[in-house]
């Protein structure tokens, strides 16, 4: 009993421990057992105790850790000494996940649901975060960690939609008849809901002037109220449509009432009594519910409106270019954010950022760090992240844009497109898809590291931005090739770029924020 005590007041990391442990030799839990056993059958674990240990719900006696540190040939004070490993695995990306690195929850008593259930509404009051926007943030971390596959929104959409593509507006009126959906035209906001949301000429967060309009909402049991400026812009006609016919499929047209705006951070949702959601200052179980709601018909829309396999064959077609919306009718908005979920290459970024710097959308399935929260502004943002740049100084000609990112303390190398584009209420933004380029060099033999140490060498000794080498061009064409992504080909023909997610982190010498 005294050395059970013992293990417990020093048992924080052990599960941690023995789990990275396990993971790094490649062995499951039935491996680690069987080889315990071998070591002493008494004092082996079973798969199940074993799987306790490794959450944290259990402390193995002396004897047990003993044998789990001869199979691994650890001293037993290593398990023991409270420092995490410099190299932890822990929950992030792997072979199919995406998504930034997650972060060990030890010690594990800390993390109960009951203690969280405590401590996150006490985290969101004293950082201003609401519920809503912290609901936003799990499910952006849901959305990630499953590198935007989601394969029972893609069959719903497909059910309804055949996999026709591109659907015209009068098919897609006929859907949402077919699903008992009714329509009826506005010109002029409600004032209840004017007022609820403060749909005015309005400052929001990080100080800009945003117009703000509502484009369409549904009423139950089955109206959708469309503003009559829609008709003039049927790109976003055609969304908002397929936008309410998810809520229909998915959701039977429970009541809730689903407002679409423009302008604004993001979709408000109002509840049955127009209490506005998006505004609750606490967590609770309706922050969650409508915006995982607004989440799936979001996704189902363009599932909707660019189907998995006809879209993908698409964009293979056109190398994967930003103007191939065109020719379906809907925005760039929706074929960029599809092409994240489409393409067979699952290392896509995707951010939709207003001036001065405010990221309104945000999809990083690869882990690019961001250069800053979309909740909030930082004074040392990067200057020279391209979906930046392109709000004060738009391309001419193309805005592929090669770059050079610390991630930990190694480079990579990421590629992007952006373009311009403006909102219904008429306010511009930067519209921005890119790919870690670094799987695809690996994924032909190459050393992605390495290329990515020189390049970053070459950008620092230069001032920040160096044209590609001969040499390195050619193995970068080859893997842009096969990615068949025709934007990448084109970046290699411009400057590479260094670019921090904070300028206390710059690279440059001299640092831009010296």
């Amino acid at each position: 009993m005294k050395n059970t005590k013992s293990l417990m007041r020093k048992s924080h990391m052990m599960g941690t421990k023995i789990r990275n442990l396990r993971k790094r030799n490649n062995l499951t839990m039935e491996d680690l057992s069987a080889r315990c056993i071998r070591v002493n059958a008494e004092t082996a674990p079973s798969v199940s105790y074993l799987s306790m240990i490794e959450r944290g719900k259990r402390v193995p006696s002396s004897d047990m850790l003993t044998v789990i540190a001869s199979v691994f040939q650890k001293d037993v004070d290593w398990f023991l000494d409270d420092v995490p490993e410099d190299e932890a695995i822990t929950p992030m990306k792997g072979s199919s996940r995406g998504g930034i690195s997650g972060m060990a929850l030890e010690p594990s008593f800390l993390f109960s649901n009951e203690i969280l259930q405590i401590a996150i509404p006490e985290m969101l009051s004293q950082t201003g975060t609401s519920g809503r926007q912290f609901a936003h943030l799990l499910i952006r971390a849901h959305q990630e960690h499953h590198q935007n596959h989601f394969p029972d929104l893609e069959r719903a959409a497909e059910e309804v939609g055949h996999k026709r593509m591109p659907l015209s507006i009068e098919e897609l009126l006929h859907i949402a008849q077919q699903q008992g959906l009714n329509i009826k035209w506005f010109s002029k906001t409600p004032p209840s809901l004017s007022k609820q949301l403060g749909l005015t000429r309005e400052r929001i967060q990080i100080g800009s002037v945003t117009n703000n309009i509502v484009t369409s909402f549904f009423d139950s049991p089955g109206t959708i109220y469309i503003n009559q400026r829609l008709k003039k812009f049927p790109m976003r006609l055609k969304y908002d449509l397929a936008v309410h016919i998810g809520h229909a499929v998915l959701h039977n047209r429970d009541g809730l009432k689903s407002v679409l705006l423009t302008g604004t951070n993001h979709n408000n949702t109002l509840n049955a009594d127009n209490r506005v959601a998006a505004q609750s200052s606490t967590l609770n179980a309706q922050d969650i519910l409508h915006a995982w709601r607004d989440f799936e018909s979001s996704f189902f829309a363009g599932a909707l409106l660019c189907p998995k396999v006809p879209y993908r064959q698409l964009l293979d077609r056109h190398g994967y270019e930003i103007s191939t919306h065109e020719s379906l009718g809907v925005s760039a908005s929706v074929a960029m954010r599809r092409m994240t979920a489409v393409s067979s290459y699952r290392h896509w970024h995707y951010f939709d950022a207003y001036a001065p710097g405010k990221l309104k959308a945000v999809y990083r399935g690869n882990g690019i760090p961001l250069p800053w929260g979309n909740m909030r502004e930082v004074d040392d943002p990067c200057q020279h992240w391209a979906v930046f740049r392109m709000i004060n100084t738009p391309a001419v000609g193309t805005s592929a844009q090669i770059s050079i990112l610390n991630v930990g303390d190694e480079p990579r190398i990421y590629v992007c497109e952006s373009t311009n584009v403006k909102d219904l209420a008429d306010n511009s933004h930067v519209l921005c898809t890119g790919i870690d380029l670094n799987p695809a060099i690996e994924a032909q033999g190459k050393d992605a590291q390495t290329i990515a140490n020189e390049l970053k060498e070459l950008c620092v000794s230069a001032g920040g931005e160096s044209a590609i080498p001969k040499a390195m061009k050619s193995q970068l064409s080859s893997v842009a090739k096969i990615l068949n992504i025709n934007w990448v080909a084109r970046s290699i023909e411009t400057e590479a770029r260094l670019i921090c997610s904070r300028g206390g982190e710059c690279p440059r010498e001299p640092s831009c924020y010296s």
